[in-house]
């Protein structure tokens, strides 16, 4: 083994060891982690290179889901040649919003390619993102194409049907004295806080760059010296930011990376 080679192989194991004890921390931070599911983090965290913090993976009723942005990043790491992506014509119904995805994934020139299937209508997506179900299927279809070109066994988050989503937290009932707390309800509806967790579940956002978000929104240092109409303007604000354009929401989060790190 030349000095080369060495030098390259203790790096990656020095980038490993640290993007392995990253994603611990981060799991530990936005979840209730179990031993078992931290043993299959650190095992996915060697075998893919997936990171928690950058919204790769998500926990989502206690197993491991990995993400549409963790795919294509995972596909750009290994020059993934391409991917084509096409209507099946002939199993879409445009009228009742049911389209159905072709995607062939090229993992190098010379490739045959790996072909995934993904199909959308409004039975099988969240009401969050109804009207969008031509991407969705287009989505699904290339995560499935590149879960199969690099045998990821994980299913991911966007192929999830709208069963599988988290229920709705139960209503707080009204207080024996008449007073919410800041996040409380009056008429029925989810609290604040229930309808800022189920937003995030749903769109798998990252909790800690969303409070950060959120604090830098309300104008506060953390999100609970907010007050409810700040709180409220906000979660409308991220919900209609989520169903114009997640890429572009998970980017906005994104620049909260570095202070979100830095608190405490």
């Amino acid at each position: 083994m030349t000095a080369k080679n060495k030098y390259h192989r203790l790096a990656t194991r020095s980038h490993l060891r640290i993007l392995t004890l990253q994603n611990i921390r981060s799991a530990r931070r936005n979840w209730a982690v179990s031993v078992t599911q931290i043993a299959t983090l650190k095992a996915l965290t060697q075998e893919l290179r997936l990171s928690v913090t950058a919204g790769d993976l998500s926990l989502l009723d206690g197993k491991w889901y990995v993400t549409h942005a963790g795919l294509m990043r995972l596909a750009h790491r290994h020059r993934c040649i391409g991917i084509n992506v096409r209507p099946v014509p002939e199993f879409c119904e445009p009228t009742s919003s049911h389209w159905v995805f072709e995607a062939t994934a090229y993992k190098f020139g010379m490739s045959k390619g790996f072909v995934g299937y993904g199909d959308a209508d409004p039975s099988n997506v969240s009401p969050l993102v109804r009207g969008a179900e031509m991407r969705i299927a287009e989505t699904r279809a290339v995560n499935r194409a590149l879960r199969k070109a690099y045998g990821i066994g994980l299913c991911s988050v966007e192929e999830l049907g709208s069963s599988s989503a988290p229920p709705k937290p139960p209503a707080v009932p009204p207080q024996a004295n008449g007073h919410h707390g800041s996040n409380g309800s009056s008429n029925g509806q989810p609290r604040l806080r229930d309808q800022l967790c189920l937003l995030i579940r749903q769109y798998n956002l990252d909790p800690t760059l969303v409070k950060a978000y959120a604090a830098d929104f309300c104008g506060t240092e953390t999100l609970k010296e907010a007050s409810r109409d700040l709180v409220e303007s906000f979660v409308t604000q991220l919900a209609a930011s989520a169903k114009k354009g997640r890429d572009a929401l998970v980017c906005k989060l994104n620049s909260y990376a570095q202070s979100a790190e830095a608190k405490p």
